[in-house]
């Protein structure tokens, strides 16, 4: 988008989209005008950036410091065996596939650890962020950053073929400190195939869209519990912690 247009390309590639009722080209307007952070590169990171690069972000910065392994390959599905073979990190792999995807949106790949020291600086300018992460310790500092300076964040987990998920908004949901004040026990390597980070990624990437046409009820306040295995799904309702020391003063 240009100047604040479509493109007859842009409408074109959109159009089955903008169909849907209450979206419309506003609804698209506001998807290209939107900047999205994806934490993570990995099972989950993959649906989500893809399927936001088809819907039109107008940017994605997409923040990894890794580099694919062959064991990563059943579930990231931005990452190919020659990606592998060349030692690329995940987000000149993600990015160069993303621009194939949609050569009209931009991405930022940020070849990153993310730390206290620098989130401000990666994440400068994000309307929302998307947690694709595995390890709690790293979401804790994403979650404090988002609630910190009023972002909000989609967070999911997998293992297995069960997964977790809530949007967090700061000030008006719990954030994940609320919901989860110790982490769990830490696993070096845990069970997961591909299905369920590709179910919750892609569940992450409509909440985003959501969140920002402001269509249908994101997942505030609640979370969502999935089990692919048996088709068990669940949403609970949850909230503040009054005594959670990184929310509780809003």
């Amino acid at each position: 988008m240009k100047n604040g247009k479509f493109s007859d390309r842009e409408l074109e590639r959109y159009s089955r989209q903008i169909m849907i009722e209450g979206f419309g080209e506003n609804g698209q307007r506001k998807l290209a005008n939107a900047t999205v952070g994806i934490m993570g590169q990995g099972g989950l990171g993959s649906p989500v950036s893809i399927y936001l690069a088809v819907a039109g972000i107008g940017k994605l910065i997409i923040v990894d410091y890794q580099s694919p392994e062959i064991s990563n390959l059943n579930r990231q599905i931005l990452h190919w065996e020659e990606d592998v073979e060349k030692g690329i990190s995940k987000v000149e792999s993600a990015a160069w596939k993303m621009k194939k995807i949609n050569s009209d949106i931009e991405i930022i790949p940020k070849k990153v650890k993310v730390t206290n020291e620098n989130i401000e600086e990666v994440f400068a300018g994000v309307n929302i962020v998307v947690d694709c992460l595995d390890d709690f310790t790293p979401r804790y500092m994403l979650n404090d950053f988002c609630i910190k300076n009023r972002i909000p964040f989609v967070h999911a987990a997998v293992e297995g073929f069960h997964g977790q998920m809530t949007t967090i908004v700061p000030g008006e949901t719990p954030c994940l400190r609320c919901l989860f004040p110790t982490p769990p026990p830490k696993k070096s390597t845990f069970p997961i195939i591909g299905v369920t980070a590709g179910a919750f990624g892609i569940l992450e990437a409509a909440e985003v869209i959501k969140m920002l046409t402001g269509l249908g009820n994101p997942l505030k306040s609640k979370l969502l519990i999935g089990d692919l295995l048996y088709q068990f799904w669940e949403t609970i309702d949850v909230c503040r912690a009054s005594s959670c020391t990184v929310c509780g003063h809003l």
